[in-house]
């Protein structure tokens, strides 16, 4: 019980300082199920979506419905979606995970205690734990799955067994990688009691599950989700020996880090030599492959505890069937798709390892996990505050992204941008570059770009690519050291500029004013316009009135984000800011922007200065 008290309080105290974490990752899409789920519960995703621009049936989503059915559930209770309550709902899957940890490590080592901590500690646990995707539900529900079927049989219990069935049901109705269970399961049975046959029933709890509600599918809405699932994969071209091959390699890399690699170590002399020839053969290929040597050294390490596993019972074998398989089908090659191998790893190297090194490599484990956890919610808190911040005067809004940016800027009344999406001029267009998003329609205009740059040097994902944690795509490293933006969003405006030379009282330039600048020429602290280029442009100039009781003493003139000029202004009078008229294509965006404002008798608005011109001569 105080071992079971002290898990407990060790996932509280990681998961609660994240419990107003941003929404994340593909969170949205989920989220999209769950409110259809508010008007269709058996049928979830009897919805659409838009994904990278097009318009897909979520019926075809890479995961069942449970997920979506425990989002549903939590937004009928709680009335809207909101952070914190989902968040608190979902310690619920770490806890049963950790006891269920907890549990097998009783059964399988001396140090369960030791073994169940660094459990704890791999951090796609500590990282992804945090989330309201599929992946902890999946795995609460594969260790109670464990847990409970090998307890079954052991003490040959029927209601153990029934309970793991179940446990069984609702992990495939969470992943479909739920499938692996079986070949697992019927290797503990097989090696224990091969003769009781109600138990080799319960091994196939979760396809089961997943045939039953393809079938239900298949006969209310005539579709077989698996089968769109397919049909899309192909047609985005996620699936290919390429794409697997390179998976297979970046899972090898988070499987040396799903434990940390000080636990390793001292375990390396007990291997046989065809281990670690095998081993050192695939290190060499790696640094053949790529340079870096954190890169090759991870690899090398993941071959050996996969080598290694050969020879270590049926947690070993745990260990081979789920990555073997694993690699069919684990495309993106990410860290918490091995989040079922987190168990028998920790148990094998609490096993193995001295005590003297585990709780130093469970500390490091922890602190590197929490730092990158800070990473990872410092990311994701960048878009909230960037929707937050985003200007309400807009015409209209259109999102060319994903993830938690969309969710956000939707929540403030965007719309997802379709690859077929007629755009007007006034609209403004939020992109993100991590996305990839496709070429923006129509004429626009940059008017402002945020780099989203979390203050640790560690990255997870970053516009560099180097690391694999999500993805492998583009790296292969378990995570990066780096200071590198991870995300750079754009705003762009919508615009058929016809004015090369705006007069603030001219109501013809009203049109091409993008924010800051009103019909009366006062400006707030920028004011942002949009210019047609000329073709006979010599340069680009402002010129502006400061008044009596004015504040600002600086001004900068900048053109798509550079900045061009700037001058003080100690004194009220007039003034103009003319430079060479910088290169730009068919429109320009010219910002004029002040260092101080000032509030006048009677006026809500922030004023710095008054424009009188701006634009080409």
């Amino acid at each position: 019980m105080k071992q079971a008290l002290l898990i407990v309080a060790l996932v509280l105290a990681v998961r609660l300082p994240f419990l107003h974490q941003a929404i994340q990752g593909d969170e949205v899409d989920y989220l999209y199920g769950a409110e259809h789920a508010q008007i269709e519960p058996l049928h979830p995703y009897h919805t659409s979506y838009v994904f990278k621009g097009n318009v897909v049936d979520m019926r075809g989503h890479p995961h069942p419905p449970l997920n979506t059915w425990i989002l549903g559930a939590l937004l009928a209770a709680v009335g809207d979606i909101r952070e914190a309550p989902f968040h608190l709902g979902y310690i619920a899957f770490s806890l049963i995970a950790a006891l269920s940890m907890l549990a097998l490590a009783r059964r399988f080592s001396q140090r369960p205690l030791l073994a169940t901590l660094l459990f704890c500690a791999v951090p796609a646990f500590v990282i992804n734990g945090g989330s309201l995707e599929a992946d902890l539900p999946l795995l609460a529900f594969w260790m109670a799955t464990m847990a409970l079927f090998i307890a079954a049989v052991d003490r040959r219990a029927y209601s153990l067994l029934v309970a793991s069935a179940v446990c069984a049901a609702f992990a495939g109705l969470a992943a479909y990688q739920a499938v692996f269970l079986v070949p697992i399961l019927a290797l503990y049975l097989w090696q224990n009691r091969p003769e009781w046959k109600p138990a080799w029933l319960a091994t196939l709890a979760a396809p089961a599950a997943l045939a039953t509600w393809q079938l239900f599918e298949r006969l209310t809405s005539g579709a077989v989700p698996a089968a769109m699932l397919a049909g899309y994969l192909t047609s985005y071209h996620f699936s290919g020996l390429l794409q697997n091959l390179r998976g297979a390699a970046t899972l090898l890399v988070h499987l040396a880090w799903s434990v940390c690699p000080l636990a390793i170590f001292p375990v390396l002399p007990q291997a046989k030599p065809w281990q670690w020839m095998v081993a050192i053969v695939a290190g060499l290929g790696a640094a053949i492959y790529d340079h870096n040597p954190f890169f090759w050294i991870s690899f090398a390490l993941g071959v050996w505890l996969l080598a290694w596993s050969w020879d270590q019972g049926f947690l070993g074998r745990w260990i081979l069937i789920f990555f073997a398989l694993g690699t069919l089908v684990f495309f993106a090659g990410s860290a918490r798709y091995l989040l079922p191998l987190a168990a028998p790893v920790a148990i094998l190297l609490a096993n193995a390892a001295p005590q003297r090194i585990l709780i130093p490599a469970f500390a490091l484990q922890l602190g590197l996990g929490l730092t990158l956890a800070e990473v990872n919610a410092q990311h994701w808190q960048a878009y909230r505050d960037f929707a937050a911040a985003f200007p309400k005067d807009h015409h209209r809004i259109w999102v060319s992204g994903e993830w938690g940016l969309r969710f956000y800027l939707e929540s403030i009344g965007a719309l997802p941008l379709r690859n077929d999406q007629q755009v007007q001029p006034g609209d403004t267009i939020v992109s993100e570059a991590l996305a990839s998003p496709p070429p923006l329609p129509g004429s626009t205009a940059t008017v402002g770009e945020t780099e989203v740059r979390p203050s640790i040097p560690l990255r997870i994902v970053s516009l560099t690519g180097r690391s694999a944690y999500s993805t492998g795509s583009t790296g292969m490293l378990p995570f990066e050291i780096a200071t590198a933006p991870i995300d750079r969003i754009t705003t762009a405006l919508v615009i058929e500029p016809k004015l090369s030379y705006l007069d603030p009282k001219n109501p013809a330039a009203a049109a091409q004013f993008v924010r800051g600048l009103y019909p009366d020429g006062w400006t707030s602290d920028e004011a942002s316009v949009i210019l047609k280029v000329p073709e006979s442009a010599l340069t680009l100039e402002a010129s502006f009135w400061k008044a009596p009781n004015a504040q600002a003493r600086h001004v900068i003139l900048s053109a798509n984000g550079r900045r061009l000029a700037e001058r003080d202004i100690p004194a009220p009078g007039t003034y103009t800011i003319s430079v060479p008229a910088p290169a730009a294509g068919a429109s320009i965006n010219v910002a004029l922007s002040v260092d101080k404002t000032f509030e006048a008798p009677g006026d809500a608005r922030s004023l710095g200065i008054v424009v009188t011109g701006i634009g080409y001569r």
